[in-house]
Parts: C-alpha cells; structure tokens; sequence
C-alpha cells in the first residue's frame, strides 16, 4: 500500500512538471488561409518567412506547430524552392506534412504555447486581423508570459487585442512593420485593397513604430513582444524570441540573402570602408542580383533625399561589375545625373 501510495504521488508530481516543460518547448507558426491560385487571385503566406522561422526555432529544439485560420492546405506566393531554407523545409517530410495539413485556429485555441510567431504576406492582412479565435489566443498566451511575435505584414493580427484590466496589447508599444515606403515599391497591385496600410494601422493603434531603410533587417523587441519589418528580419525576430523566451539562439551561419542585406545595412553606416573590402574579398558570398536591386529600387524611392540616392549610387557602383543588366546599367546612370543636379 506504501509502494502504491508513493507511486501515485510520483505521478501527481511528475505529470504536471511534464506537460510544463513540454508547454516551454513548444511554438505556433500561424500563416494566412487567404491566398487563391498561387497568390495571383488572392495572396497568401510568405514560404520564405515560415520556413527561415521552422529553421530557427527546429534547430533550437523546439516544436514547432503550424496553423492557419481554417487549417488544412494553404497558399503560399510565389517562392523560389531552391533558397535553402525553403529547399530544407521542403526535404523535411514532417515539416512539409504539417504545412500540408496546417491545424486550424480553432483546434489549437485552448493549447499552451510558449512562444506564437505570426507569418507574413499580403494575406495576413485579410483573415488573420478579423480572427477572433487568433486574438484570444494571443492575448492568452502572452498573458501567461509566452513570447508573441509577428514579421512583414503579420504585425496587423496585433492591433486591437484586449489584454485583462482593458488595456491593448499595442499601446504604448515600440513595434516594426512592413514600412510605407516598401508598400509604396512593392505592394502597388493589393495595398489599396488593404483595409489599412500597416504602418499607418499600428501608428493608429497606439503603437510607437520604426523602420529601417526598405527591405533592410529590422527587429524591435518590447518585452515579450517582437516584431521584424519585412522578409530579412524573419531569422532575426525569430531569434529574438527565443532570447526573450531565456533561451540562447544555438549559433548558425547566414544565409546568402541575409548576408547580403547584412552588407548593405554596413554600407549604410560608417562601415561602407570595410563592407567594400568584405564584398570584393568574394563577391559569390553574396547575393549580387539582390544587391544589384536593393541599389536600384532605393534610386526610386530616394525622391528628394540626396543622402538617399548617394547611398543607391553606392551600392549599384559595388554590384555593376559583377551584375551588368542593362536595367541597372541605365537606372544607375539615371540616379548619378539626379545626383548632379542636386549638388
């Protein structure tokens, strides 16, 4: 009867510590249902942004979940499958069967997770913000100290969530997003059907926003809240969570395009001596096409802002030798002469 007694008290015991630590270990990826016919009826998910998260977070041995509003299959916008990230993901038959079959909002509501990431895409901005069971989950999960975070356009699922004493979980809050200035450049086919434009959205919302140049990393981390502006800022925000979950990011190398963009924030600053050196050190460790268009989309963007352009110049200089297109050829000679005529 002892024997018995102290066997049932083990597991009274042992249990509730076991499903703790399985709760600290686990992660939701949600994704926007929304996209239709490869993202050109409707737009959906970013593939780049969850798998670069699924990466980051498997490989700090978490679990990782992934859901969407109805679950089952959803729609990605085109992607490249050969970026590694993706071409991993792909190759990984658990990882690829949970985006096939992605659980539903509903049937992971009542579930404890220690961190939520929300995935972006111009879909997140239709069925994730209006996703009542998204929101409840949200505010419960960092209510109980989880880590909430959200990338690209995936920050409009936060506005507007009520946390207990009816304070929101934006106000007053330092947070990112995909920028105006990067909807203005890319989003031109879908941002006036947006109910809002982000930036503008959270600003309304109470929240304090920033932003780095378009399309650079930019991560913003209040607390348990994390947010990345677009695309390049997945790896990173991802990592902030799970620092901000007490955990130590295991080291990893970058990715080609995440060096990449790394090169250019360096040319940026007061680096652009050595970031030069590192490029023409060897170009292949770079991804010259997206440098060669970072440069070239900045010249359009710059308007009036002499630095701006200067800056453009720079970098479509760096890459010209390297990636001789005709359309770069031509913008960079556009931009030099605005350039003159501003001095």
């Amino acid at each position: 009867m002892t024997k018995m007694l102290s066997c049932v008290l083990a597991l009274l015991i042992v249990a509730p510590a076991n499903a703790a630590t399985s709760a600290n270990n686990r992660v939701l990826l949600v994704v926007s249902g929304y996209g239709l016919d490869g993202g050109k009826t409707r737009p959906g998910f970013e593939m780049d942004e969850l798998t670069q998260a699924y990466v980051v977070f498997a490989d700090n041995g978490l679990d990782v979940d992934i859901a969407s509003p109805s679950g089952g299959a959803v729609v990605a916008d085109q992607y490249n499958p050969k970026k590694p990230y993706n071409s991993r993901f792909l190759a990984d038959s658990a990882a690829a069967a949970k985006l096939a079959s992605t659980r539903s909002l509903a049937s992971v509501s009542k579930e404890k997770y220690a961190a939520i990431f929300i995935i972006g895409g111009k879909g997140s901005m239709f069925d994730l913000p209006i996703n009542v069971e998204l929101k409840t989950l949200l505010a419960d999960t960092y209510e109980a100290g989880g880590v909430i975070g959200a990338v690209c356009h995936g920050p409009a699922v936060l506005m507007n969530i009520p946390l207990k004493g009816g304070a929101l979980l934006l106000e007053g809050r330092s947070v990112t997003g995909f920028s105006n200035e990067e909807e203005a450049l890319f989003h031109k086919g879908w941002g006036s059907s947006f109910p809002v434009l982000l930036e503008n959205g959270l600003r309304g919302s109470g929240a304090k926003f920033s932003e780095a140049p378009m399309m650079l990393s930019h991560v913003v981390t209040d607390g348990r809240l994390i947010t990345g502006q677009n695309p390049a800022s997945t790896a990173a925000a991802a990592e902030a969570m799970i620092k901000a979950m007490g955990r130590t990011p295991a080291p990893r190398q970058p990715w080609v395009d995440e060096r990449s963009m790394a090169l250019l924030s360096q040319m940026l600053s007061d680096d652009k001596v050595k970031a030069r050196a590192a490029f023409n050190a060897d170009p292949k460790l770079y991804d010259v096409a997206l440098i060669a268009t970072w440069g070239f989309f900045r010249a359009q963007s710059a308007g009036s802002d002499r630095s701006a352009l200067a800056h453009a110049v720079e970098v479509m200089e760096l890459a010209l030798p390297h990636f001789s297109r005709p359309e770069l050829v031509a913008g960079l000679a556009e931009a030099r002469n605005k350039l003159e005529k501003m001095q």
